[in-house]
Order: structure tokens, then C-alpha cells, then sequence
């Protein structure tokens, strides 16, 4: 048997194409690809003109970012390798000219998919053209490439939630996918929209069911045919060791809910507390997906090689950390690593009960916000909080489906992966998610959080503590003027108590709704 190749030898002279490349996955796994494979030929982006910003600017405003500090520090020159194509994967065909598809059919080995709408409120329409034909035009490319290797697809492991217990394994179709396509582009988008939740049950939203059909497309089109991994992470979040530890550049997910909870602006999650918070660290992500791509190509022996294989990203039994750990962690954090000018000293509760914790959003949320509001408006500026307060909240009513329901992710597969690497490749391709301990972990996400999403220089930390004591302080004193009014409601005023709760509530309600 001839020797493997190390993954280093294996991305010698490679020629890479990755859709998604300017999402956060895609990003971290640019810049590893870059430091770890050097010698790779290039990587070739799919992107389009977006807001205003041409794919120059838009390139650049990526390489500028501190995630690729480290190369550009010691080989800046190799970011030459990126190179831009303009397309778009909504469109037939990607939106490719003749020349650009003529270019990948000759010259592409490996493909990394992952381009998708994450929007769990994405019209289907929009939806099923973006993360299923979209999957199905770059697989229909990849069939058509002389020299391909691989193809690797990101899925999600919350694609069959209709599952309680979900194996490294292709499930039942929840609709034909090639009918859906059809559906998509020819009913009228509000029809649909009427009938999107009896069509996409027994899942959750758009974006779960579009990535399940996305599974079926790779799995009828690529079986015996070209090597094809289907990779599902979890929740993806803040970068564990590489480049460095805390990188991020989206509030979602639990980092998310750090900063907010940090500044002092939830106060309470409608989840239940012992659910375990599925996470992986993108960088450990990243890493996986490229082993799993050198795997199959190179060490899954024919004809094995042509059937797709599965991994499920998921760290559930690893290092379980349930949602109320996780927002007492947090309190803890907050405490150590506060954020600047805080609107309030930062607290947490978990509620399994959607009426307790709705209450807690008319009073901890809503009221503080009606209030800051008010003075903003007085002082001449713009009010704020209110919209962010209802952005919260529909942001929870949409993530309340996860955040109070559990799975088991099985993910053999995806453990066992690091058993694959050559004695060579560990150095560079090595990670173990039980290595990396939550609450080192979240401390360093948090500061990660302060210096990429809310651009707070790391000197002014001293005195964000400060200011912390100070809400502390004011915190204390508002709680006991605020139990000394209510007493005195009770046993003095206890007759208008109803009319105010009513009347505040339903302007609560009207407040969210809008």
C-alpha cells in the first residue's frame, strides 16, 4: 500500500473552492487553510457585490480583520492565493460566466459548500433557493469538475429535530426535494408563505427544513459518482486556540447572549435550564472539516469513497454545560470581565415557564428600556432600547424551539476523526473538545467579545469594573425603593394594582407585537 499523504501534502498545489467564504465558518476556515497549507495553489471565493461594496472591498475588509494578523505578520503574500469569482448561489448556474465555470471545471480539486441563509424566518421560497438549489447548482458544478477530489457540505445537526436521538446517518426526506425546487420557483412567495408551516412539519422553521432537503440533494447527486462529506456542526461559537483564543464576528449564540446580558440589557431567557447548550468552537470545526475532506479523498478505500459519509459536529457529551450553568457561569464572567458603560449591573434567570419569564420581560426589559427611551427623547436623541428589547425578544420566541428541547448528537464519527491523522499532521490538525474547559473558555469568548463585536479597547477594562461597582451600588438601592413601593402598594393601594398591571401589560404586549 503506498504511503498517505499528510494533509499539508495532500492541499500541495490544490486548488480550493469555497461558497460562504465570507461567513464565519468560512472565514476561519480560510485563514486556517492558508497558515496550515501553505503550499495550496489557491482558494477561489464565490461572492457578489453586497451593500454597497465591490468584491475588492469586500476581500479586503475580510484579510483586514484581526483573524489574519498572524499571516500577514509572517507571510502576507500568500493572501495573493484568494481569489475572487463573482457569483452567487442563488442564482442558476451560481450566477458563474462561461470563463469562471470553465475555470473551476478544469482546475478545482476540493470543495468546501457553505454558503446558506441562517434565518430561521426566511420566507420558504427565498429559503429553498438559497440553501437547497443553491447546494444543488454547486453539486451540479462539482459533477461536471475533471480533477475533483472532494466535496464537503455544512449541514447542521439540527436538521432532523423530529428525531430525539440523531446518528451520522442520511434520514428520510420531510418533503422530495426536486418537487420543493419547483414549488419554490413557480408559486406565488405569499401563497406559500400561507402554507409554509403545514409544508415544512414536522420542522421547526425554513432554514432546518432547507438544509435537510439540502442533505438529500448531495446524497441522490454525488452517491457513486465523486467523494462527499456532509458535515453537521452545532452551534458554531468564539475560537478556542487559533489563531487565538475568542475570535468572533456575529452575536449569535451564547457569546451573543454574554454581550448582551453583559451590557446590562437581558436580564432572562425563556428556556429550560437543563438543557444542554450544544456548542463547537469554530476553529476545532474548521479543523475537522479539513480532515474529513483529506479522509475522503485519500484514506476511505474504493468504493466506499463514493458513498457519502456523515459526521455530526457536537460536543453534547463531551462538555455538558446546561443553559442555567451556563447563565450563572456567565453572572461570573460578567463580574470579571464587564463590559463599558453598562445600562445595568448584569443579573440572569432561566425560565421554563413562558408566563414567569414574560413577566420578567415586562419589568426587567421593557420598563427599564420606556424609561431610558424617555430620557433619550428629552435629551433631543434618538430613542433605542425599546426596538432592542423587542428584537430580543423575537429573537427568543424564534430560538425557544432549541433552547427548551434536547437532542442527542451522536458523533463517533466526528470524535474518531483525529484517529485518522498521520504522527505529521498532529501539530497542525490536532483538537480535542475536551480539552477546552467552559469556563476558560467563556471568560476568553467574552473578552474576545469586548474587542471584535463591541470594539472595546482591552485598557479601558479597569475602568468598566469601576463602573460596574457603580451599578452594583445603584442596583442594590433601586431593588429596595422598588420592594418598598410595592409593600406600600399592597397594604395601602392594593385596589389599583390590578388596573395598573392590566394596563401596563397590554402595553407591553402592543409594544412587541408591533
Amino acid at each position: 500500500m503506498a504511503e498517505l499523504p499528510t494533509i499539508t501534502e495532500f492541499f500541495r498545489g490544490k486548488n480550493i473552492f469555497i461558497t460562504g467564504g465570507s461567513g464565519f465558518i468560512g472565514k476561519v476556515l480560510v485563514e486556517k487553510l492558508l497558515r496550515s497549507c501553505p503550499d495550496l495553489a489557491n482558494i477561489y471565493l464565490l461572492m457578489r457585490e453586497k451593500k454597497g461594496k465591490n468584491l475588492e472591498e469586500r476581500i479586503k475588509l475580510i484579510t483586514d480583520l484581526p483573524l489574519f494578523d498572524q499571516i500577514k505578520s509572517k507571510n502576507p503574500k500568500i493572501l495573493d492565493k484568494i481569489k475572487i469569482i463573482n457569483g452567487d448561489v442563488t442564482r442558476l448556474g451560481l450566477g458563474l460566466t462561461p470563463a469562471d465555470r470553465q475555470l473551476f471545471v478544469h482546475n478545482i480539486n476540493i470543495i468546501f459548500h457553505g454558503a446558506a441563509s441562517v434565518r430561521f424566518d426566511d420566507a420558504l421560497s427565498d429559503a429553498v433557493l438559497l440553501n437547497t438549489r443553491g447546494t444543488r447548482e454547486v453539486v451540479n458544478l462539482a459533477l461536471a469538475m475533471k480533477n475533483l477530489l472532494t466535496f464537503v457540505h455544512i449541514s447542521t445537526t439540527y436538521c432532523n429535530t423530529d428525531r430525539k436521538v440523531i446518528g451520522e446517518q442520511l434520514y428520510p426526506a420531510h418533503a422530495d426535494w426536486r418537487k420543493t425546487i419547483e414549488i419554490a420557483e413557480s408559486v406565488d412567495r405569499h401563497a406559500l408563505n400561507i402554507l409554509t408551516e403545514k409544508y415544512i412539519h414536522p420542522l421547526p422553521n425554513t432554514y432546518t427544513f432547507t438544509k435537510s432537503l439540502a442533505e438529500h440533494v448531495v446524497y441522490d447527486l454525488c452517491k457513486g459518482k465523486i467523494p462527499a462529506v456532509i458535515f453537521r456542526p452545532s452551534i458554531v461559537i468564539s475560537t478556542a486556540h487559533e489563531p487565538f483564543p475568542g475570535w468572533i464576528d456575529n452575536f449569535n449564540g451564547p457569546v451573543g447572549l454574554l454581550v448582551a446580558s453583559g451590557k446590562g440589557i437581558v436580564h432572562t431567557v425563556y428556556s429550560d435550564p437543563d438543557v444542554i447548550a450544544d456548542y463547537v468552537p469554530v476553529d476545532i470545526l474548521a479543523k475537522a472539516m479539513i480532515i474529513a475532506a483529506w479522509k475522503q479523498a485519500v484514506k476511505t478505500k474504493s468504493p466506499e469513497r463514493l458513498n457519502p459519509v456523515f459526521y455530526n459536529g457536537s460536543n453534547n457529551d463531551v462538555q455538558p454545560i446546561t443553559m442555567g450553568d451556563m447563565v450563572e457561569m456567565g453572572k461570573g464572567i460578567c463580574e470579571d470581565v464587564p463590559f463599558n458603560d453598562v445600562l445595568w449591573y448584569p443579573s440572569g434567570s432561566v425560565n421554563k415557564c413562558y408566563y414567569a419569564y414574560l413577566l420578567k420581560v415586562y419589568f426587567y426589559h421593557l420598563l427599564p428600556a420606556l424609561i431610558i427611551d424617555g430620557l433619550l427623547k428629552v435629551m433631543g436623541k434618538k430613542p433605542m432600547l425599546v426596538k432592542i428589547q423587542r428584537r430580543i425578544y423575537v429573537a427568543n420566541m424564534a430560538l425557544q424551539y432549541f433552547s427548551r428541547n434536547q437532542w442527542e448528537f451522536l458523533n463517533d464519527k466526528s470524535v474518531e476523526l483525529q484517529k485518522d491523522l498521520l504522527e505529521e499532521d498532529f501539530g497542525s490538525f490536532q483538537y480535542g473538545e475536551d480539552d477546552v474547559e467552559p469556563y476558560d473558555y467563556f471568560v476568553k469568548a467574552t473578552i474576545g467579545g469586548r474587542r471584535y463585536l463591541l470594539k472595546e479597547d482591552d485598557d479601558s477594562l479597569e475602568q468598566a469594573k469601576r463602573h460596574s461597582r457603580r451599578m452594583w451600588i445603584v442596583s442594590k438601592i433601586f431593588s429596595v425603593v422598588w420592594y418598598l413601593a410595592l409593600a406600600w402598594l399592597i397594604f395601602v393601594k392594593v385596589d389599583i394594582i390590578s388596573v395598573i398591571f392590566n394596563k401596563y401589560r397590554e402595553f407591553c404586549v402592543y409594544l412587541l407585537s408591533e
